[in-house]
């Protein structure tokens, strides 16, 4: 398609930050295919949660919150959070008609014409007086590179290819990773495993009590400094801690939560610490990098956000390179409560900037 429509807004993803976001547009008298449109890559609602791991279950999940406007009730803990949420967010774009269009990949955001933005697509292009960015992060896993990694002869897979533990019977595993994903797959993984070996960068950090909204918001207060001295953000979860729930104080029990520090090196047989005589050497057949994910940002790139430092200079939502951005999802709203709170700030920063006002400061 060549032709090119235009648009006030055009919202890039429909995970929680984009339906977020495309709700309060909604809820504030944009129109959608009128004055706004939401471009989603994925094959169908969901966001990344539709790509999880048949064994996550929604019981498990890591901090998950209702959209605005709709509660999600009657989940059962032990059905897939794939199936609970796809079909959450399904009930949800319906509900507030937002007329997501996918699958459509969004290619490159550069200068248009007349003050605009062009955002090129695999289904045509967009001209939008402003640019709601909600691509989140499953698009851009995160493999950390170690001495000796190409000679490993087993297998190395990522969380974002975890299929389940079954496939691992039998087999040694070592899972890089002190995150909540990474607790989980070796919870699920060793009563199938041969053995298994946990290696964190840092020593984890267990905590108590739920995930509430004070806590998200504690959180979430933590990751805005860096966002706002231009610094790749750290995932909120990263600064909560890990829950410490039953399943995890039985692996802390029975040894299978033992972390171990990060090793020096990658053999072929397996991973190793140290060196000369005192090398310690733990034999693996498969090593599982949880390890988390980077901010797909990539066809950004043509508009020039980035910092010396790395990251995209944030105040609120806002890029402070071209407020005509806004970066949902991103940062300090990268939680499910801080998506939802920045879908609205950006809404009402956008529409000051499309009636031309000067916007406001952002509040902390």
């Amino acid at each position: 398609m060549n032709e090119l429509r235009e648009v006030e807004v055009v919202v890039i993803g429909a995970g929680q930050a984009g339906l977020s976001s495309a709700y309060h547009l909604r809820r504030t008298g944009f129109g959608p295919d009128r004055d706004f449109v939401v471009l989603d890559h994925s094959p169908g609602p969901g966001g990344a949660w539709q790509f999880r791991w048949p064994s996550l279950t929604y019981g498990k999940v890591h901090g998950m919150h209702a959209l605005p406007g709709m509660e999600l009730t009657d989940a059962a803990a032990d059905r897939p959070s794939a199936e609970v949420i796809g079909a959450y967010f399904d009930r949800y774009e319906r509900a507030f008609d937002l007329r997501v269009r996918r699958p459509v990949d969004v290619r490159a955001v550069r200068e248009g014409d007349d003050g605009r933005l062009l955002v090129r697509t695999s289904d045509g292009d967009w001209s939008t007086r402003a640019l709601i960015n909600a691509t989140g992060t499953w698009d851009r896993p995160f493999w950390p590179r170690y001495p000796g990694q190409r000679s490993f002869r087993g297998r190395q897979l990522h969380t974002a290819q975890y299929a389940g533990p079954e496939e691992f019977a039998g087999q040694r595993v070592v899972v890089v990773g002190g995150g909540a994903s990474g607790t989980q797959h070796l919870l699920e993984i060793a009563p199938y495993a041969a053995a298994t070996t946990w290696v964190t960068r840092r020593p984890p950090v267990f905590r108590e009590g739920p995930f509430d909204q004070e806590t998200g918001r504690a959180a979430v207060a933590l990751v805005e400094e860096r966002v706002r001295l231009g610094l790749p953000p750290r995932s909120v979860v990263s600064v909560t801690g890990l829950p410490l729930n039953d399943a995890v104080r039985r692996g802390l029990a029975d040894g299978v939560l033992d972390r171990q520090p990060m090793f020096d090196r990658i053999a072929p047989d397996g991973v190793e610490w140290g060196d000369g005589p005192d090398t310690r050497r733990v034999g693996a057949d498969v090593i599982l990098w949880a390890t988390g994910f980077r901010a797909a940002l990539d066809h950004l790139r043509p508009l020039r956000l980035r910092e010396p430092g790395g990251g995209i200079r944030v105040e609120g939502t806002r890029a402070v390179a071209d407020p005509r951005v806004h970066l949902v999802g991103y940062g300090p709203s990268a939680s499910t409560i801080g998506a939802n709170r920045a879908g609205r700030a950006a809404v009402r920063d956008i529409r000051r900037l499309l009636a031309e006002e000067p916007a406001e400061p952002a509040v902390a």
